[in-house]
C-alpha cells in the first residue's frame, strides 16, 4: 500500500477489470443490515453462518484449526497413538444426570460424556494414547464455559506416577501454545485477536484442594449453597473457583480433591485415603480447562467405586476385565479444546470459539 494508508494484510488491490460472481442482495436484505454491534447474543447466534464471515470469527476459526493441529503434533511428537472411541455409548463417566439418552436400535443408549474408560481399554493394544472427539453433556447451564457439545482432547498414559501425570498436563499446555504461536497462521490471527498473549512459565502452581479451601475462607468468599465459609469435602463452585484463580494471577493445578466429590474411578491417594490423586488445571479468567487422574489399577478398589456411587456394573464388564486380566498403574485427563481456546484468544465465551455452539435452547443453525 502506499505509505501513510493501511490494508489488511498491507496490500491492496488495484485491477483493470472485475466481476461480481456472486450477488448479494442490498436495501434491507443487505449483509449490513442483518446484524450489528447492537444485534443481540440470539440474533447474533440465529445469523451465525453471516457472523463467520467477519474478521474475529475467522480469525478464532483458524487459531481453532491451527491448535487442533498442534495438539495431534503435541502427541505424535511424544509417540501418542490417536485412537478413534465411539459416540454412541451404554455407560456413563460423568455421572447419570447429564446424559443425553437415545433409542438404538431398540434399545437404551446415549451420547458419551467422555471417551476415557475406552481410551484406557487401548493402552494394553497400543500403549499411550489419545482422541480428539465431540463429548456431549446434558447440563442445564448458561455459564460462560459450558456447552452441551464441545470438542474433547483426551489422554491415558500408562507406567506413571501422579507427578509425571501432573508433568505431563504442564508440559502439554506451554508446548501447544508455543506451537500456536510458532506457526504462521496461528501467529497472524493471534495478532490480531490476543496479541498481549503470553504463553506461561512452568512449573504451574500446584494447590491442594485443602489449601484451596483454607485460601477461600482466608478470603471471606463463602459457599454459594449454604452462604457458609468452605469445609473440607463440600466441591467448590465456578464462581469461587474463578474469582481464586483470577486473584491468584497464574496457572493452578488444583490437586487432591476428596474422594466423594470425585468420579468412581479415580485412584486414591496412598498417604491419605480421604483423597484422589487428581487435578484440575485453572487458568485466569477462563476457570477449568483440564480435568484429570490417575485411575483405578486394583479390582477391589473399583468394585467399591462403582458401589459408592450407586453404579450397576455389568454394562461396564468391558472396563472392569482391564484390571482382571492385568493392568498397570496408568492415569489421563481431557481437555476442552473450547475452554483453550477462549483462554488463548481471550474469549468472553466458549460459544465463541466454536463453529455453531449448542446449548440449552439452542440447537440452530
Amino acid at each position: 500500500v502506499p505509505e501513510g494508508k493501511t490494508a489488511p494484510g498491507g496490500h491492496e488491490l488495484v485491477v483493470d477489470y472485475w466481476e461480481v460472481i456472486g450477488k448479494a442482495p442490498t436495501n434491507e436484505e443487505s449483509f449490513e443490515n442483518q446484524f450489528n454491534q447492537e444485534s443481540s447474543p440470539d440474533h447474533l447466534l440465529d445469523k451465525r453462518h453471516l457472523v463467520i464471515r467477519g474478521d474475529r470469527q475467522s480469525a478464532t476459526l483458524k487459531v481453532r484449526h491451527v491448535a487442533i493441529k498442534a495438539f495431534r503434533d503435541h502427541f505424535s511428537d511424544r509417540r501418542l497413538i490417536e485412537v478413534t472411541p465411539p459416540l454412541m455409548v451404554q455407560t456413563q463417566v460423568e455421572g447419570g444426570a447429564t446424559l443425553f439418552s437415545l433409542k438404538y436400535y431398540g434399545e437404551d443408549a446415549f451420547l458419551t460424556q467422555s471417551s476415557q474408560l475406552y481410551l484406557e481399554t487401548t493402552l494394553p493394544s497400543v500403549g499411550d494414547c489419545y482422541c480428539i472427539a465431540e463429548s456431549f453433556r446434558a447440563e442445564n447451564a448458561h455459564t460462560r464455559r459450558h456447552l452441551s457439545q464441545f470438542t474433547h482432547c483426551e489422554a491415558e498414559l500408562a507406567f506413571i506416577t501422579f507427578d509425571d501425570l501432573l508433568d505431563f498436563i504442564e508440559d502439554m499446555v506451554v508446548s501447544v501454545a508455543e506451537k500456536v504461536l510458532a506457526d504462521p497462521l496461528g501467529a497472524e490471527m493471534m495478532k490480531q485477536l490476543n496479541p498481549n498473549f503470553k504463553v506461561p512459565k512452568k512449573p504451574f502452581r500446584r494447590m491442594p484442594y485443602a489449601d484451596a479451601i483454607k485460601w477461600l475462607n482466608e478470603h471471606n468468599i463463602k459457599n454459594e449453597k449454604t452462604g457458609e465459609p468452605f469445609k473440607f469435602g463440600e466441591d467448590i463452585p465456578e464462581s469461587p473457583e474463578r474469582r481464586m484463580t483470577d486473584t491468584i494471577g497464574e496457572p493452578i493445578l488444583l490437586c487432591k480433591f476428596p474422594v466423594e466429590i470425585k468420579s468412581f474411578y479415580m485412584k486414591r491417594c496412598a498417604d491419605d485415603r480421604r483423597l484422589t490423586e487428581s487435578v484440575d488445571v485453572l487458568m485466569p479468567n477462563v476457570g477449568e480447562i483440564v480435568g484429570g487422574s490417575m485411575r483405578i489399577s486394583d479390582l477391589a478398589e473399583l468394585m467399591e467405586g462403582y458401589r459408592r456411587e450407586g453404579i450397576d456394573p455389568s454394562p461396564y464388564y468391558w472396563f472392569t476385565d482391564q484390571r482382571k486380566y492385568g493392568t498397570c498403574e496408568h492415569g489421563g485427563f481431557g481437555l476442552g479444546i473450547e475452554r483453550f481456546l477462549a483462554w488463548m484468544v481471550d474469549a468472553y465465551s466458549v460459544r465463541d470459539v466454536c463453529l455453531y455452539p449448542r446449548f440449552p435452547g439452542r440447537c440452530t443453525p
